[in-house]
């Protein structure tokens, strides 16, 4: 994490360093290119009316002299809207009025001097005197009487703009220090809870603790990673504690059958010394126990297997899962099954985890449902607004507590049977739960508890109550929108 935030401080600095080099650099070009330009203008415009004088007026070296007590002559009109130097050639190029510095005179500013032609002019663009570097022009008073040499410095405007340059500098190694500082400490306050976060993540991997609780505030991206981790710590905690249970559960319904089967073959050592009545007895006693034994063997096997079910999501009809469930319950117990269908059945959900909760719901009504007289009925209702359940049973006021709402779709298994106490209806769909009246029948207590889990799996819930004029009806919802899981 710390890479990280000094990954995001070095970025933060980077580009507030970038984007400040690029505004300096403009901002001081822009000012160098308008500080040299207004210089140059303003003196071309000197030298522009100096030429015009000189053209419009015949004048003297002498009407340039710096000694006028007045100034009010043509010197002074040059001298105070460019704060320029003047020197004053004479014919031949001597110097009457020596500037200040003293400018120099080449050949060709002689040359000027000598012309006759009032206004000719020379400009040199880039004169050194006494180590300052200076823009002069000199101009022909004409007739041969002279020139006038018009200076302006502008190494200062140099100078000048290169303690700009150097200030802009300093300006933007201050901003970039800046917003390195900044950078850290916003990238501290950023990443303050991925740290906690990561912390959590190191002490789940390195105590296999699940229970540890996430810190988690405000509403970004962070936190929503934050409560989600959370959730997922939840999730996987409560699936430890599953199987955890699980396991314990398993560990005490399988020593009932394990110690009897122990017992038993202990016996077979005898089975010669047994009478006849006993062998049998023996044997058969075996057998039960180990159809016992192999069906909760097969009943853990699918509640373990519902918790983590990866059967793909598909869509499917509920009323021709159960048919297909009906079919095969009348070729194994005999039994006269009907299928009762209403409204529209079709969901999303897992075919096989659906079928064998229908097929544990069949199963389980004749087990109990013994006589056999009347038919075992699987009722498939697609659940609209204001729809009831087919028996009347679910509404509030009933003589009988309910378990579940309805959903969507709704499974529903009759029965004639002995019904189901008023305190055992609220437990049945636990584990290894077993009404009194049932523990003398075969049985692990888990294909309720399988029909539980099929059920919150899809969104829906179990269900359970009394049949009017006798017996049972128990089935589960689906939410016609597919698991929960998936949604």
């Amino acid at each position: 994490m710390s890479s990280l935030r000094a990954t995001f401080t070095v970025s933060f600095a980077a580009v507030a360093a970038a984007v400040t080099v690029l505004v300096g650099f403009l901002s001081y070009d822009a000012a160098a290119r308008l500080v040299r330009v207004d210089q140059q203008t303003v003196f071309a415009e000197v030298v522009q009316d100096l030429r015009d004088q000189v053209r419009e007026h015949p004048l003297q070296p002498g009407d340039f002299a710096s000694s006028d007590p007045d100034h009010d002559g043509p010197l002074d009109d040059i001298i105070r809207p460019s704060r320029t130097d003047v020197q004053v050639l004479g014919p031949g190029g001597a110097i009457v009025d020596r500037g200040n510095p003293q400018l120099p005179v080449g050949s060709h500013d002689r040359a000027i001097a000598d012309d006759g032609t009032a206004g000719k002019m020379e400009e040199h663009k880039e004169v050194d005197v006494a180590g300052d570097r200076y823009r002069v022009a000199t101009v022909a008073l004409g007739g041969g009487r002279g020139a006038v040499q018009v200076a302006q410095q502008f190494s200062d405007t140099e100078d000048l703009l290169r303690e700009l340059q150097q200030r802009t500098v300093l300006l933007v190694g201050a901003v970039v220090i800046a917003a390195g500082l900044f950078g850290w400490w916003l990238a501290r306050r950023i990443t303050r809870r991925l740290v906690r976060l990561a912390g959590a993540a190191e002490d789940v991997a390195r105590t296999g603790r699940l229970g540890i609780q996430v810190p988690v505030t405000g509403y970004d991206e962070v936190a929503r990673l934050g409560r989600s981790f959370d959730r997922m710590l939840g999730r996987l905690a409560q699936s430890e504690e599953d199987q955890r249970r699980l396991v314990q559960d398993a560990g005490h319904e399988l020593r009932t059958p394990l110690t009897s089967l122990r017992t038993n073959i202990s016996m077979l050592r005898r089975i010669d010394e047994l009478p006849p009545a006993a062998r049998e007895e023996l044997v058969a006693d075996l057998a039960l126990e180990s159809r016992e034994l192999t069906d909760l063997v097969n009943e853990l096997v699918a509640l373990a297997a519902g918790q983590s079910d990866t059967e793909p999501v598909r869509r499917l009809d509920l009323a021709d899962l159960a048919e297909d469930v009906a079919v095969v319950a009348r070729r194994r117990t005999g039994r006269d099954i009907t299928v009762r269908v209403s409204g529209d059945t079709e969901v999303d959900g897992r075919p096989t985890a659906l079928q064998r909760a229908i097929s544990n719901l069949v199963e389980n009504a004749a087990k109990f449902d013994r006589d056999g007289r009347a038919p075992i009925e699987i009722a498939v209702t697609g659940m609209g607004t204001g729809a009831v359940d087919s028996e009347g049973g679910g509404r509030s006021g009933g003589d009988a507590p309910v378990v579940g709402r309805s959903g969507p779709v709704r499974v529903e298994v009759l029965d004639r049977g002995p019904g189901i106490a008023d305190g055992d209806l609220v437990r049945i769909f636990d584990r290894f739960y077993r009404a009194a009246d049932a523990r003398s029948l075969p049985g692990s207590g888990l294909g309720l508890s399988i029909v539980r889990e099929v059920a919150t799996g899809h969104g829906g819930t179990p269900f359970a109550f009394r049949r009017d004029g006798g017996g049972t009806v128990i089935g589960f919802s689906v939410d016609g929108d597919g698991p929960a899981d998936e949604g």
